[in-house]
């Protein structure tokens, strides 16, 4: 029996392409969804993309609820909960998609799983912003919502017009999450597990002189053999969100490895790129063998 699974996506980028590729090669069925035309109609009970009726898959994977974080996004995955209640199977739910978009709510969900963090501040009030600045020496200033390092600003205590620049950062972030900037030596890492299983790892080697590594901003990336422990910490930071594919952001300093974040959709492109491993395949293996039980 043909299993039709749709892959919520960006319709003509990679990685989500790559899924329906590896999808249609073993099923013969082939659905690009982009949200951004989705109809919900609760009267009906309907879901519908396009000609789609999402509630009639047999499964959908989730790659991109949309190419900008916002509010908006978790709108559309609350959608996405009439495809649940109608029996679909998401890859990853759509509740702990929802857990990982706010910064603010990761962050949360890792201090209290005891997951080590880089030290941070969250607050309303400006001044307490700069009270955080001061007594960090250096902080990256964090839009609760982004990916990529959109929209972060770094501050140095010494900074003469901080004060200015934190106000004007909390005009688009009323909410000011304000985190310690650490020696991370150029690089980070990034931990790919599938259903809680470790896949790889790979390191983000930052552009010279920029502040962070990410691959938007001029990093590339390159193999790394984490140790025992340092995959432990990985398993750990990962667990509680209950999430199909990811990969988690890790970075050694000086006092130790330190996690930043859990992704909610997964780097398939640093799995390929910097471990040689076809996530996207492995990914629709493990999908069609849940929904086939």
């Amino acid at each position: 029996m043909t299993r039709k699974i749709g892959v919520i996506g960006t319709p003509g980028k990679w990685s989500t392409e790559s899924l329906a590729d590896a999808l249609e090669a073993r099923t013969g069925y082939r659905q690009v969804i982009d949200m951004s035309q989705a109809v919900l109609d609760l009267e009906a009970g309907t879901l519908h993309c396009a000609d789609v009726d999402l509630c009639q898959l047999d499964g959908l994977i989730l790659k991109k609820i949309a190419e900008d974080y916002s509010p908006d996004a978790l709108d559309r995955l609350e959608m996405l909960r009439m495809a649940e209640a109608s029996g679909v199977r998401i890859f990853s739910p759509a509740v702990s998609v929802l857990r990982l978009m706010d910064r603010l709510a990761c962050t949360m969900t890792l201090r209290a799983a005891n997951i080590p963090m880089p030290a941070t501040t969250v607050t309303e009030d400006e001044g307490a912003a700069l009270a955080a600045l001061q007594r960090y020496g250096a902080a990256v200033f964090k839009p609760l919502f982004s990916t990529k390092a959109r929209g972060m600003m770094l501050l140095d205590s010494d900074t003469a017009d901080a004060a200015a620049r934190i106000a004007a950062f909390r005009q688009a972030n009323p909410v000011i999450y304000v985190q310690q900037k650490l020696d991370l030596s150029g690089e980070d890492l990034g931990m790919v597990f599938l259903n809680g299983e470790y896949l790889c790892t790979y390191a983000r080697v930052g552009q010279s002189g920029s502040w962070n590594t990410t691959i938007h901003s001029g990093g590339r990336y390159a193999p790394y053999e984490p140790s025992e422990e340092l995959i432990e910490l990985g398993r750990r930071a990962q667990a509680p969100f209950g999430l199909t594919f990811t990969t988690v952001d890790i970075a050694m300093t000086p006092d130790g490895p330190i996690v930043f974040e859990v992704s909610a959709f997964g780097g398939y492109s640093g799995a390929l790129k910097g471990c040689g491993i076809d996530a996207a395949t492995m990914v629709v293996d493990h999908v069609l063998g849940e929904v086939s039980r």
